[in-house]
């Protein structure tokens, strides 16, 4: 399927450059709610672009707010042939009284991780470079629409449905246009995988690759751990993970890029000493990474979440052992919009 850009230049073949840009550029721009408030192309090409390109490829079939109002969560509707499809994508409030935006990348995920709600989903397809797009003009467009809020989006982070390294050419287009056409910074972005090793070594050796955050999740430094709880890990995968991200490292790593370990507290399972001790030892072995420690957030599931006081004392002896952890804030967890939440299914 062609993305917009292509569609575009289909259907204008004969325009210079310039238009090209002009065009998509403006669709970045908020008071623009149809192609026909493209005012500076002509007449004849606004309904050309009205009958035969949609303006957005996602669209609104539920937003919920979490009761603290720092979280909104967006049940999107996608085209998927003869019946629609849905994603959600979640908005929310950073620590400078911004926006982050968590993106889904692929309807449903193949990775099956036993923890993640969307991974019981299955796959249903790739979504589009311009389906990823539209998430974030959905937001741009949603924050306009609500003006008693504030305004500015100034972080992306593909931890939404989907495994985004599984739809690599996508999520890359995506993310260039976005770099692109708005004010975002390449260290404003992250990208969430669970470690698909192709795709992290084809980053290494990418031109076009946006030099973007990295974002492994990574759940347990312990081999059968791992595999217990990551059903694509394998036998040489954290040792895999650490030559690949030594020499992600050396490319990419400096001061404000760094390279982040997630990992999701599971009560007795991957969060006793032993683990902490396989943990720091694994970072230390590498370099310049940061730990992300997340609470399990319950979704029926066989797993109990680690406790407050017992998650801080595993971060403390990372602390303490040199590497750099941090405990994510849950948000959104009251309308489902946390960490490992996300699913939705087709309207019958």
């Amino acid at each position: 399927m062609q993305n917009r850009e292509a569609q575009i230049k289909d259907l204008f073949p004969n325009q210079p450059d310039y238009r090209y840009k002009q065009i998509i550029t403006q669709l970045f721009q908020v008071d623009n709610k149809t192609w026909n408030d493209f005012t500076n192309l002509p007449l004849e090409m606004r309904d050309e672009l009205t009958h035969k390109i949609p303006f957005f490829t996602v669209h609104e079939d539920l937003v919920q707010v979490s009761q603290r109002k720092d979280t909104y969560k967006a049940k999107l509707k996608v085209d998927n042939g003869e019946s629609p499809a849905f994603i959600e994508s979640v908005l929310m409030l950073n620590p400078r009284n911004q926006w982050t935006i968590c993106v889904s990348s692929q309807i449903g995920c193949a990775m099956a991780c036993s923890f993640c709600a969307t991974g019981k989903m299955g796959l249903s397809r790739n979504l589009t470079d311009d389906e990823i797009i539209d998430q974030f003009r959905f937001w741009q467009h949603f924050l306009i629409k609500n003006p008693e809020i504030p305004q500015r989006i100034s972080n992306i982070v593909f931890m939404g449905m989907g495994e985004p390294l599984a739809n690599y050419n996508n999520v890359k287009s995506a993310i260039n246009s976005i770099l692109t056409h708005t004010d975002l910074g390449h260290t404003k972005i992250t990208v969430s995988t669970v470690g698909v090793i192709p795709s992290l070594k084809r980053i290494l050796t990418d031109p076009e690759w946006p030099d973007v955050r990295i974002a492994l999740s990574l759940h347990s430094a312990d081999k059968q751990t791992r595999e217990d709880i990551v059903p694509t890990s394998f036998k040489t995968f954290l040792e895999d993970i650490r030559e690949w991200a030594r020499e992600y490292l050396q490319k990419f790593g400096n001061r404000k890029h760094h390279l982040t370990f997630e990992y999701v507290m599971l009560k007795t399972v991957n969060d006793t000493r032993e683990h902490a001790t396989k943990l720091a030892n694994f970072v230390k072995s590498i370099g310049n990474v940061k730990v992300n420690l997340i609470p399990y957030n319950f979704i029926g599931m066989e797993f109990q979440s680690t406790t407050p006081a017992h998650m801080t004392k595993f971060k403390d002896y990372l602390t303490d052992h040199g590497v750099t952890t941090t405990i994510r804030k849950t948000m959104g967890e009251d309308i489902d919009a946390a960490c490992g939440q996300l699913i939705t299914k087709n309207k019958s």
